[in-house]
């Protein structure tokens, strides 16, 4: 039996990456634009198909809801290569947008479609036999991404609340800034995240301009290239729930290996192999490199440097043919080696998969998915923004005028300080024989 996941979409940038993403999963299961079966091994494509999309007649319709408070994002998705995949009753979407307000998102235009929306997901839990959980796309800087992103997340935590809710979060980067109040909006929406979700994978648009430039050789990356990297991450992330494989994997099998502490379910994500197109011939992929790159900064999806703290647990998911005896000795051998970056109290804490179908564009690639105390340094920063801009009450009228007190600002900031120093806590720690 299938457990099913329902694919939530909110925003621009919810939107385009999710769009990407639905590209690349059609690409890998052998499905065309409108949704039918184009390839040879039906056995492999299909067998686990029926996780993200159900079969209509003969053409397979994804289990998602597209929502964004303004109809642009929408039509472009209804104009793309797969704008006749989705179901035209699960396109939610409002007028007058968010303007950059989390509070919009949250509390006023948000709220008004926010019973249209929920109406769309208890459709589409119905029509599954054993749904498994949700997955949501959205970013933190803007307006509908983070309000109205995390108002979703906390009805679905009332409505279902022994279901998964994993979220693939664009956090602003330091350099990479298009909104005034990103602090703001993202301060609010990480205190939303820590209460109501269960896994959130962390993504940082400088992180991935950087793989752009220095790894993949672009000489001006656009937002098509960036979204394309974030969908092979998450075609990675959920290769074992797409593909028969050994192991019977799922959503909360992955959340269990990873989150040691329930507000720490903030992961890194990397991907290998990456490498410019006139490398790409050059280079010998084997599952030691593989292991090599995922684990190497330059690869890491968030900015964030491995030596600012430890790895309290990984999982890689690899991709291809390969020995599942070569991978274990592979990452045996590097723990052993790299005892240090790894904290004391967890043993063994690197969780392996193999998926023998590989991507379209590799013969083998590796996800890498790590909870690392070294994201404290991305709340850290966002921290100290939000202090400086709140210090002198800039822009909170903005926020007032949409209904919300000072009071939640201040909760959300003392609740993003306290985790940094749960992160810190955890690094420190040493096992009590050693105590």
């Amino acid at each position: 039996m299938a457990r099913e996941i329902l694919h939530i979409q909110i925003g621009q940038c919810g939107n385009q990456i999710g769009n990407s993403f639905w590209q690349t999963v059609l690409a890998e299961h052998s499905l065309d634009g409108s949704g039918y079966y184009t390839g040879e091994n039906a056995a492999m494509d299909l067998d686990k198909l029926s996780v993200y999309m159900r079969s209509a007649g003969e053409r397979y319709v994804p289990r998602a809801c597209l929502i964004d408070l303004e109809p642009g994002t929408i039509d472009l998705i209804k104009a793309s290569p797969v704008g006749t995949l989705f179901k035209p009753e699960n396109f939610v979407f409002g007028a007058s947008g968010a303007c950059n307000i989390w509070a919009k998102g949250h509390y006023t235009e948000g709220a008004e479609l926010i019973e249209e929306t929920l109406d769309v997901i208890r459709k589409e839990v119905e029509n599954c036999d054993c749904p498994q959980g949700f997955q949501i796309c959205h970013s933190l800087g803007g307006g509908t991404g983070s309000g109205m992103g995390t108002l979703v997340l906390s009805k679905l935590r009332d409505a279902y609340p022994d279901r998964i809710r994993a979220t693939f979060s664009v956090y602003p980067s330091p350099k990479v800034s298009d909104t005034v109040v990103e602090p703001y909006n993202t301060v609010l929406s990480a205190h939303q995240l820590l209460e109501n979700s269960d896994e959130t994978f962390i993504i940082d648009n400088e992180a991935l301009y950087n793989i752009a430039h220095n790894v993949l050789k672009m000489d001006a990356p656009n937002y098509a290239n960036l979204n394309y990297l974030i969908s092979c991450v998450m075609a990675g992330v959920t290769a074992s729930l797409r593909f028969p494989g050994k192991l019977n994997e799922d959503i909360r099998k992955l959340g269990v290996n990873l989150v040691p502490f329930p507000r720490l379910h903030f992961f890194l994500i990397a991907q290998a192999p990456l490498e410019s197109q006139d490398n790409q011939a050059h280079q010998k992929v084997n599952v030691q490199e593989l292991t090599n790159q995922c684990i190497s900064p330059r690869n890491f999806f968030s900015d964030v440097k491995p030596d600012d703290g430890k790895y309290m647990t990984a999982s890689l998911i690899f991709r291809g043919e390969m020995s599942t005896k070569e991978v274990d000795e592979n990452i045996e051998k590097r723990q052993s080696a790299n005892s240090n970056d790894f904290v004391e109290w967890t043993p063994n804490n690197i969780k392996t998969s193999v998926v023998k179908v590989p991507t379209k564009d590799a013969t083998m690639s590796c996800t890498f998915v790590a909870n690392t105390t070294a994201l404290k340094g991305i709340f850290q920063r966002l921290s100290t923004q939000f202090g400086s801009m709140y210090k002198r009450k800039a822009f909170l009228h903005w926020y007032k005028g949409e209904g919300m007190c000072e009071m939640e600002f201040q909760e959300a900031d003392t609740n993003v300080r306290d985790l940094i120093t749960e992160y810190q806590d955890k690094q420190d720690a040493v096992p009590e024989d050693e105590e």
